[in-house]
């Protein structure tokens, strides 16, 4: 089989790695060593892997974190999520087809049950992304006795899935650096302090009423945690989105994708289409294009991209096309995405007939939102367990404010151990706030640069959104923002006989990518600017001729490349010089690396589905329709609609579908004081009933 595999990554390095091999439906492949099941079938072209019970629906990965089941395959005749189990030479897996035949167990009297071990500790701490580790961190300064666990076989959440460099405080959050390094940075800081105990692989089920916390330490292991405080920095999962197809192999979460790309360096996508244009949606849409994936389109429901411009405005420069006010209407094909539907919106969000475009795509990433995992915080209360939230499980924001806000935390939750009796000063819970605000004003461009001197940044960043870098890399401190509130807009001011002397150190390091250069030293009339870049160098030389943007990615002329060169502190960061019309220095932003796909002539045949054949619940295939009857004959309680569909009661637990519900609910005009919730019981996440109950075999 060919390997799907991305060889030549602009900013991850290509480490070596152990070739194994193992069995997929009795024909051996290969694999890397400590790889995920599902991204060692996906890098072999297997994306189909089981079908439905139900109906025979094929299934592949979609989230990619252990939330949903769409991955489930069977190892040695065992069902495991494939996203989450990593591969050991020899195993023989196969697809989930049916109802699963376990192997029988023929019982003879010698399996004894035995209560799982209880350890008591000050402080438990669940989930090792940006905000649990820098709780963690500041506890172990502090001496404090501390257990750290994630369900990941390494440290860092989501960080060591972001290649781009952070927004946020130079100084408070690591704002320049890339996430993959600020991962391993907090993971080295970590590792220095012994009092804390870090458990890998390890995943919090339950919290219970004597106030323990079950665990399942590296998948063999069931045990009881008894903390006096319980810090949960669950971090989120990604919301569902309901429409035809949305259950076909190829419908990636948008983590799925990003832990494909960044994390295992799998190419599961020639030509992607994007829906959703915050953050996450964009984040991902650049992610794929240095990957080598063609991003065919994006689409945002509301007039304008909710993510910050500056991510929005690489998207556009490189020629991605950003279509706001649309929605997706269908995803295309039998086994696998083969296309997708899109269409505008009115005011309402209803879909505006007539106005509906397809593109071929073989892969679809969904990025609408988020939702905090918060099972954990809520039975700690209901219980009276002291429990502190920290990142997004208290509240979506970006990484640099989880990381800020775990810092607050740690300190805090010292504080209650009687360990520390810092106050939490009343500026870092202000600037807390500063780092979880939402993108701001955005100011017109600054048209006079005429005085800036003889070579000078050209600051394209224009929205007020966190972010200082360019402020603390300048060497002659000539770029300023308002030390108080780095929300504000910054600029570039010479002082008398203080100038810019064109290191070109802004330019590398803005996470934006929203910083030009321009030097008339050489040539009034042709001054050279230079472009960032986060691609691989081989695909630009000297002499070539490249189309430049404006920031809204509008082309303004095919130009030479002069130069190409990376600062020795700014690794990944190409600056590409290219010699430019006087007129035309200050307005480039950018380089177009892409064409603009136009959307090919739509086929009728693809609107034939109705809205009612739609999956609300992936794991047990309940479709709209099923529900939307049954409000209408009066139903109002989940509880019941669960009782006779089996919405929710598939592996997920209903992680998704019960969110999707209330929109069906909506829609039939229910307001939600007439709904009566589900109730959510622990075990929250699966765990094999003989590790639950103790269960050993006497020898």
């Amino acid at each position: 089989m060919q390997q799907k595999r991305i060889t030549n990554h602009p900013i991850i390095k290509q480490n070596q790695k152990e070739v194994i091999s193992f069995y997929w439906k009795d024909q051996e492949i290969t694999s890397y060593k400590d790889e995920t099941i599902a991204s060692a079938l996906i890098a072999n072209g297997i994306d189909v892997f089981g079908e439905h019970v139900k109906d025979k629906a094929p299934l592949g990965i979609f989230c990619a974190n252990g939330q949903c089941s769409q991955c489930m395959v069977l190892v040695d005749e065992i069902p495991v999520k494939s996203c989450m189990t990593l591969v050991n030479s020899g195993i023989h897996v196969k697809p989930v087809e049916g109802l699963v035949d376990l192997p029988r167990v023929e019982f003879d009297g010698s399996i004894s049950y035995e209560s799982p071990p209880t350890l008591s500790v000050p402080v438990l701490i669940i989930g090792g992304g940006p905000a649990g580790l820098s709780a963690a961190v500041e506890l172990g300064k502090l001496g404090a006795s501390v257990i750290l666990i994630d369900d990941k076989h390494r440290l860092g959440g989501k960080l060591v899935l972001q290649t781009h460099r952070f927004f946020g405080s130079t100084e408070a959050v690591y704002a320049g650096t890339r996430g993959i390094d600020i991962a391993t940075k907090l993971d080295e800081e970590l590792r220095n302090y012994p009092n804390v105990d870090i458990w890998l692989e390890s995943t919090a089920v339950a919290v219970f009423e004597d106030h323990s916390v079950g665990i399942w330490k590296e998948g063999k292991t069931y045990l009881l945690v008894k903390p006096d405080v319980l810090l949960v920095a669950t971090g989120a999962r990604e919301r569902s989105l309901a429409f035809p197809g949305n259950t076909l192999p190829g419908v990636f979460g948008a983590g799925a994708f990003q832990t494909l790309v960044n994390r295992d360096l799998v190419r599961p996508s020639g030509k992607l289409f994007v829906i959703g244009g915050g953050n996450v949606g964009l984040i991902a849409s650049y992610h794929a294009l240095q990957a080598g994936i063609d991003v065919v389109g994006l689409v945002e429901a509301l007039p304008e991209c909710g993510g910050y411009k500056v991510h929005r405005d690489k998207l556009a420069r490189l020629g991605v096309p950003i279509y706001t006010s649309h929605t997706i209407i269908q995803a295309h094909g039998d086994t696998h995405v083969c296309g997708v539907t899109i269409a505008a919106v009115d005011k309402s969000f209803k879909p505006i007939p007539g106005s509906e475009k397809y593109f071929d795509c073989d892969t679809i990433l969904i990025a609408v939102g988020l939702d905090p995992v918060d099972e954990f915080i809520k039975k700690a209360k209901e219980i009276g367990l002291q429990v502190f939230s920290a990142g997004d499980a208290n509240e979506i924001a970006e990484a640099s404010a989880a990381i800020f806000s775990g810092k607050i935390i740690g300190v805090e939750i010292a504080r209650k151990l009687g360990i520390n009796s810092q106050e939490i000063p009343n500026e870092w819970s202000e600037f807390e706030q500063i780092l979880k605000s939402k993108p701001g004003i955005t100011h017109p461009a600054n048209e006079n640069l005429n005085n800036l001197g003889k070579v000078f940044p050209v600051i394209h960043c224009t929205q007020e959104i966190p972010c200082d870098p360019c402020v603390s890399v300048c060497p002659k401190h000539l770029i300023h923002i308002d030390k108080v509130d780095i929300r504000n807009v910054p600029s570039f001011c010479p002082e008398g006989e203080k100038v810019c002397i064109g290191c070109e150190r802004c330019v590398a390091v803005c996470p934006g990518l929203a910083i030009t250069l321009v030097d008339y030293r050489k040539d009034n009339n042709y001054p050279t600017v230079t472009i960032p870049l986060e691609f691989n160098a081989d695909n630009f030389k000297e002499d070539d001729y490249v189309t430049v943007t404006n920031t809204e990615g509008e082309p303004l002329a095919s130009l030479p490349i002069t130069k190409i060169r990376q600062l020795p502190n700014y690794a990944n960061t190409l600056l590409v010089h290219v010699k430019s019309p006087s007129e035309l220095a200050t307005k480039i932003s950018g380089i177009q690396l892409r064409s603009s796909n136009e959307p090919l002539s739509l086929d009728q045949l693809y609107l034939n589905k109705l809205e009612d054949d739609t999956y609300i619940c992936r794991c047990e295939r309940v479709t709209v329709g099923e529900i939307r009857q049954l409000i209408r004959n009066g139903e109002r309680d989940i509880n019941q609609i669960k009782a006779m569909t089996k919405l929710s009661m598939g592996a997920c637990g209903g992680k998704t579908c019960l969110k999707l519900i209330k929109n069906i609910f909506r829609e039939e005009g229910v307001d939600n004081s007439e709904i009566t919730e589900t109730v959510i019981r622990p075990v929250f996440v699966e765990i094999p009933l003989e590790t639950l109950a103790g269960m050993t075999k006497k020898e």
